[in-house]
């Protein structure tokens, strides 16, 4: 029964990350669906804060009304900002080539946690381990780097920072909201989508490492 459920459970993963994809590729493609995307994953991602947070702070009112607020202003300013630079070829390419790192991050972590398991990473998050965090950044550093070298022709050491500090950024959101649903006690955010969870199961690595490799990617170069 348990066998059933983890192959179930694998082929509805596996058919949502191929619909993710092909949205992926419509966002890379198309402007107006990337602004209608952003739009609906906002509002869910902030619905699936709101049921967290009433749970972990039912009794506070306003420490809840204030961390709402805030994550509000997070999300707004996070699709804002990247509606807007997707406006501009050159700098939409870049931030889908770091948006495919954070993705790479995260499927390395898996291939690589699963693969080679080891010692726990962090008790806040039992299913993480050293050897996914390594796989993380290998992935990361992987995609990134061919990337970059496929456009340009070129390979610079300093994309190496890049990646890495793209990937910590993911692992360390990802550690986030892991923490979050411990504090919590859901397993999900959500069940939305089959086989992964919840938006925030799915963009909570993204809302920090988008930013942080977008940002070290203009200090350095």
């Amino acid at each position: 029964m348990v066998q059933y459920k983890m192959i179930l459970n694998l082929k509805h993963r596996i058919i949502t990350s191929t619909i993710l994809l092909f949205l992926f590729i419509l966002m890379l493609i198309n402007n107006y669906i990337l602004i209608y995307s952003l739009i609906v994953l906002g509002m869910f991602a902030i619905l699936e804060f709101f049921k967290i947070n009433q749970i972990i702070l039912k009794k506070k009112r306003f420490k809840q009304l204030f961390t709402n607020i805030i994550f509000i202003i997070y999300i707004f300013s996070f699709c804002s900002f990247f509606i807007i630079f997707s406006f501009f070829f050159h700098i939409k390419i870049i931030l889908f080539i770091i948006l495919l790192t954070c993705i790479a991050s995260d499927i390395g972590g898996f291939i690589f946690g699963k693969i080679f398991k080891g010692p726990k990473l962090t008790k806040i998050s039992p299913n993480k381990t050293v050897s996914g965090a390594i796989g993380s950044i290998t992935f990361s550093l992987i995609i990134l780097s061919t990337s970059i070298f496929y456009l340009t022709k070129t390979f610079d050491l300093n994309i190496l920072i890049v990646g890495i500090v793209t990937s910590l950024g993911c692992q360390f959101g990802d550690l986030f909201f892991s923490f979050l649903k411990r504090k919590s006690s859901l397993k999900d955010t959500g069940n939305l989508l089959p086989g992964h969870g919840g938006i925030l199961d799915r963009i909570d690595g993204l809302l920090l490492g988008v930013p942080l490799g977008y940002i070290i990617l203009l200090l350095i170069f």
